[in-house]
């Protein structure tokens, strides 16, 4: 990475890279830099080039020095350049903090609440290294996905207007969608519904841009700014920053391998009267797991003693049985509401997601859509319709679903090989395992190698440290991952 016959000295191009970092919010707030001693290490330079590395760091505001612990990122608000370089003392004062003994420097950093953090997992999507999976990411690989599916649907869809003249183009093609989304699909997705035991009309379905924003839509209808939030945790990091967006209070719940922890759940509830509880209840991101039938039939008990809807994401049902219990089903749409999407089986770019919901629900809901997006896009949205009506989903999903077995059986051994432990059973397209070392620290050494970890901290919405770290199994067959995450571990 550093180049000595460069125009820029050594300690700037290493400086300029951990700028790069924390510019680009791959480096959070409260995450401590490698101490000088394994930058050195890391980057073949001296001690000294990392210091004065550091030592720039300082002088742009972008990181800060903590005695006996290390150099830390500055958080976001109080980022600003100072005037004036530090001073010669002040640099070596920062040398004598950064080396220091092992068990001082892996002390964890001050945790703020900063679940907006959970940005910088997302946009390392878009900065991950395109010659090597991404063991963090939430997608399945481009290989796996049926482009020639896609293609045949849109070319379906578009048939028509191809053979009609100008004037006969059909009118969907020239104005906006529907409110509620297109008629097609939601016939469709109803009829997608019933298979999973879920009662939901044409008329109680409304679509979204993708799972996330029938999220947003469902959160900005039902709650107010102050309002609790009951959450999962583990739980998906982008849920706790969207709601802490919003101005919720999140009232996290211990999520175990049955599902939430009732006990729990029920003193949060009596205590704070939540408005609403958001769950992942068929394989959970980031564990893998499925909520039992019992867990399930207790949590709706709660819902409606202590007078809280159910918001379940529903994202990766189409690597799950179909029997696996839903509350929406066992509920029957009364205090929940039902959301999932395809760009986690068709592929990310196609941004099409529902929600299933009570009636009194449906026309706030489409109001809130009208707001935020006018309407979803037809075109889209009947090709996904195309999908489903021929079968074609339900046959590519087998796939997948098959692939992921063979990719999860592969994966385990090698997980276990390296010293991992697995939290929860392994199932679905997430392992939830527990490395022995702190994961925030590793994520950020491993991505100076190209690998994009996803570390336990940013599934916790207090970002605590954490030892644990999700895997996608589908991403993480390569040996050479995990060669380079025992390597990282020892380091």
């Amino acid at each position: 990475m550093l180049a000595r016959s460069a125009s820029q000295t050594l300690a700037e191009q290493l400086a300029g890279h951990y700028a790069a970092r924390i510019r680009q919010r791959l480096l959070l707030p409260g995450a401590r830099l490698p101490s000088v001693r394994e930058s050195a290490r890391r980057h073949r330079v001296s001690p000294s080039t990392v210091v004065a590395a550091y030592d720039q760091l300082l002088a742009q505001g972008l990181v800060e020095a903590k005695r006996q612990r290390g150099f830390f990122v500055r958080d976001g608000d109080t980022l600003a350049p100072r005037a004036a370089a530090a001073t010669p003392e002040a640099t070596a004062e920062a040398a004598r903090l950064a080396i220091t003994t092992e068990t001082a420097l892996r002390l964890a950093a001050p945790r703020r609440p900063p679940p907006v953090d959970a940005t910088a997992l997302i946009r390392g999507m878009f900065a991950a290294d395109a010659q090597r999976p991404a063991p963090g990411l939430g997608t399945l690989p481009a290989e796996w996905l049926d482009a020639a599916m896609l293609q045949t649907a849109l070319r379906r869809v578009m048939a028509p207007a191809k053979s009609a003249s100008a004037t006969h183009v059909p009118s969907s093609y020239l104005s906006y969608g529907e409110p509620a989304g297109d008629t097609r699909l939601r016939h469709a997705l109803a009829q997608r519904l019933a298979d999973f035991g879920v009662p939901a009309t044409p008329a109680q379905i409304v679509t979204a841009n993708g799972a996330t924003h029938a999220l947003d839509i469902c959160s900005r209808a039902l709650l107010a700014p102050g309002d609790a939030v009951l959450v999962d945790e583990p739980g998906w990091s982008v849920e706790f920053a969207r709601l802490t967006q919003l101005g919720m209070r999140l009232l996290p719940v211990p999520r175990g391998v049955d599902g939430p922890d009732l006990a729990a759940m029920a003193a949060l509830a009596k205590a704070h009267r939540p408005r609403l509880y958001v769950t992942c209840s068929v394989l959970h991101n980031p564990t893998g797991a499925s909520l039992g039938l019992a867990s399930a039939h207790q949590v709706l008990r709660l819902a409606e003693q202590h007078d809280f809807r159910i918001l379940e994401d529903d994202t990766y049902a189409h690597l799950a049985p179909a029997h696996a219990p839903r509350l929406s089903a066992l509920d029957g749409l009364r205090r929940t509401i039902y959301v999932s999407g395809f760009a986690k089986i068709l592929a990310p770019g196609w941004r099409v997601g529902f929600m299933a919901a009570p009636p009194d629900l449906v026309e706030r809901f489409v109001d809130v859509k009208l707001l935020g997006t006018l309407t979803t896009p037809a075109l889209l949205e009947q090709a996904v319709a195309v999908c489903l009506e021929q079968g074609w989903l339900r046959r590519h999903a087998d796939r997948v679903i098959a692939r992921l077995g063979a990719a999860r059986t592969r994966t385990v051994k090698l997980a276990l090989a390296s010293g991992c432990r697995f939290v929860t059973p392994p199932a679905g397209l997430f392992g939830w395992i527990d490395t022995g070392v702190d994961t925030e620290r590793l994520a950020t050494d491993m991505l100076d190698d190209g690998w994009l970890l996803a570390p336990g901290t940013v599934f916790h919405p207090g970002r605590q440290p954490s030892t644990l770290m999700r895997i996608n199994f589908a991403t993480t067959q390569d040996p050479r991952f995990w060669r380079a995450f025992e390597k990282a571990r020892q380091g």
